[in-house]
């Protein structure tokens, strides 16, 4: 009978931080530089489980789930169990510690999915709940916590966002064309999951050979979603962007910042000011381009957790060879096939080698979704620490 009553609250307890996660995913993209925290408080009619109140982060990053799905619960949330996708923050900030709102909301049981890294947190607003009386179990799906977190942990931990590679290849493993055309690889609804993933970033990245070679938006195109456009980010170590491209004549529309070096020419910079760029100058390599860990610092400290970096071959090895890439995005567009001299070979072939020894070694990625869109497969790769 015990063990019945344990298996039934496990499968409660999953299917409860299931819904929280979800609430939180939806808002990834909008609350950097807080995480996107979902919440869900349940109460009970005689035996059966009842949702009182749901919450997320809000935009711009306040408020938090907590107050949110509290207010929602009202009274109601006395005596319910608060489910919460990171452990509620323990710190003041423009409003009080959700630790605190939570003792006060007499909740009776939190089922928190991880313990928040924040050095401001770090088990604090765990310890305080269970001082205050309230029943703390930590641990509900935390492989698919620390997935939804990762951008938050990665930016209090090491400094820097979490970065997703995607990349799209031909049945045949070519990323490009020789010549001055751009080659459309992926269908449409594959381009469409695309825009959907570009909606829960925060940043954008692409290099300055991409922005010559497709002149590319690099916008959120999906009807009702205009305001999900990330930050474009473009990696220009000498300020060549062109001011005629899509990406410098929307800038007033669309953000876009350019990261370049300190030894990149002032009257470029001040002509991309001009435009609605916001220029950043890190440090260089020897060879003059841009210090990828150097960039990326720069972006967390601006309170960017996650990019979609959407370059070639050349930032996508780059990016591996430094260990910055801890997701790839491989879609490959089974009905589309390109030979010859005239193709710059991409995964499986020539080019990217830094990237295909990455999805080819199971010891550093691992392969842990595969999903059908349309006439292309996109395979999700996740780093292996």
């Amino acid at each position: 009978m015990m063990e019945r009553a344990r298996d039934r609250q496990s499968f409660h307890d999953q299917r409860f931080m299931r819904e929280a996660l979800a609430l939180g995913w939806r808002q990834q993209g909008l609350t950097s530089p807080n995480p996107s925290v979902g919440v869900v408080i349940v109460g009970h009619e005689g035996d059966v489980p009842v949702i009182l109140g749901r919450g997320a982060t809000q935009s711009g990053g306040r408020p938090h789930g907590e107050p949110v799905a509290l207010a929602r619960a009202g009274e109601a949330a006395r005596g319910a169990t608060l489910y919460v996708t990171l452990e509620p923050c323990a710190h003041h900030g423009r409003a009080g510690p959700c630790c605190d709102a939570v003792i006060a909301a007499g909740v009776a049981r939190v089922v928190s999915a991880k313990e928040d890294p924040d050095p401001r947190v770090a088990g604090q607003g765990h310890a305080r709940m269970r001082a205050a009386g309230i029943q703390v179990d930590v641990g509900i799906l935390a492989e698919e916590a620390a997935r939804a977190h990762l951008g938050h942990v990665l930016r209090v931990t090491q400094g820097r966002p979490a970065i997703t590679l995607k990349v799209a290849r031909t049945a045949d493993g070519f990323v490009a064309s020789g010549s001055h055309d751009r080659l459309l690889i992926t269908g449409q609804a594959a381009n469409q999951r695309i825009h959907l993933l570009r909606a829960h970033e925060d940043a954008i990245l692409v290099g300055l050979n991409t922005v010559l070679a497709d002149d590319p938006l690099l916008t959120v195109r999906l009807p009702g979603m205009d305001n999900r456009s990330p930050i474009r980010v473009i990696l220009d170590s000498k300020l060549q962007t062109p001011l005629m491209s899509r990406l410098v004549t929307g800038a007033r529309e669309y953000p876009t910042w350019i990261v370049t070096t300190d030894t990149a020419p002032s009257a470029a910079e001040e002509a991309l000011r001009h435009a609605g760029v916001d220029i950043i100058r890190v440090e260089n390599t020897l060879d003059g381009r841009v210090s990828l860990p150097a960039a990326l610092h720069t972006l967390a400290q601006r309170g960017i957790a996650r990019v979609l970096a959407e370059g070639g071959p050349q930032l996508a090895d780059a990016l591996v060879e430094s260990g910055l890439v801890d997701n790839i995005v491989l879609v490959t567009a089974r009905g589309v096939r390109l030979s010859g001299a005239g193709a710059t070979a991409g995964l499986g072939r020539t080019a990217g080698p830094e990237l295909m020894a990455a999805v080819s070694d199971a010891a550093r990625f691992r392969l842990w979704r595969r999903d059908i869109w349309g006439d292309d497969v996109c395979e999700e790769f996740e780093r292996i620490d």
